[in-house]
Formats: C-alpha cells, sequence, structure tokens
C-alpha cells in the first residue's frame, strides 16, 4: 500500500469517523446503535491485501483511539483492529466466496465488528477497566450486529468505487 493510498485511507476514515460521532451515535435506534465506523474498516479491510489490511487496521484503529469519549487507553482500539485485520488477511482467500453474496458479505462484516467489540471488551478487562455488565454488553453487541447485517451490504459498492479510485497502476498487477 503506497503512501498516498494510506492518506487517502486514512482521510475516509476520519470522515466516517466525524459522521459516526456527529451525526450516527445522535440516532437512538432501538436494541442499541451501530458503528458505522467498524463497519467501514471491516468491509474495507475485506478488499485490501495482507499488508494493506493490516496498514488499514492500525490506522483505523489509531482514528478511533483519538475519540473524545473513549476512556480506554491509547492505543487499545489500534491494538484490537489490526487483530481483526490481520485474520481477516489470513482468512481472505477462504472467505472470499462467502462474501461474494450480500448476504454473506453483511454477516461476514456484523461478524467482524461484533469480534472487535468482543475483544476490545476482552482486553479492556485484562487492562482493569470496568466494561460494564455481560448481559448490557452482550445486547450492545447483538445489537450492533443487527444493525450492521443490514447496512453492510449498502455500503460496499460506494467502498469498492473509493477503493477503485485510490488504487495506482503498481497495486493493480
Amino acid at each position: 500500500m503506497s503512501p498516498i493510498r494510506i492518506a487517502l485511507n486514512a482521510s475516509l476514515l476520519f470522515i466516517a469517523f466525524i459522521i459516526q460521532e456527529g451525526v450516527i451515535s445522535r440516532i437512538h435506534l432501538p436494541i442499541t446503535g451501530f458503528s458505522l465506523y467498524l463497519a467501514i474498516i471491516v468491509s474495507m479491510v475485506l478488499l485490501e491485501n495482507r499488508t494493506g489490511a493490516v496498514i488499514l487496521g492500525f490506522v483505523g484503529g489509531i482514528i478511533l483511539d483519538l475519540s473524545p469519549s473513549s476512556q480506554s487507553p491509547f492505543g487499545q482500539w489500534a491494538l484490537v483492529l489490526t487483530l481483526v485485520a490481520y485474520l481477516i488477511a489470513v482468512n481472505s482467500e477462504s472467505i472470499d466466496e462467502i462474501v461474494s453474496r450480500p448476504v454473506g458479505l453483511g454477516l461476514f462484516v456484523a461478524a467482524g465488528t461484533a469480534l472487535s467489540l468482543a475483544l476490545y471488551l476482552i482486553l479492556g478487562s485484562l487492562l482493569g477497566e470496568s466494561n460494564g455488565s455481560f448481559g448490557r454488553d452482550a445486547i450492545v453487541i447483538a445489537g450492533n450486529f443487527f444493525w450492521t447485517m443490514l447496512f453492510a451490504p449498502f455500503l460496499m459498492p460506494i467502498l469498492i468505487v473509493i477503493r477503485d479510485v485510490t488504487v495506482g497502476a503498481r497495486e493493480r498487477i
């Protein structure tokens, strides 16, 4: 992944972060909220090669660590999203057929965001943070899974177009 693509992807993620913090987080959906940012990160990681996916996970995690509402140690989201991006990148060949269909794509992106949230909670517990009750955390993860499953198939065509515009000739090979 070229430095220019890293900057363009970071800009896209920063815009998604601003939309998440300014608009999406203020909408009260039934069950719990929806994380547009996590859905975009997992979707973008699906489109990248191994190196690009891990870099994208790290950059996306750093941006999420900058959230003023985050009470976690700096770097926790970077570690979580780098791990999730690595898991997706390593298994990308075996999941290509699953994500080729809209329902499979929605399920996979929703599972990726749920895994990110679960790893965040587990890592937070290891670092001594108080995360709330297990029941409430399970409801938040399940609600986020549901909304991500519904909205992810609509995000992917937009992200594919953006990726095709930003990919250089050297990376198309």
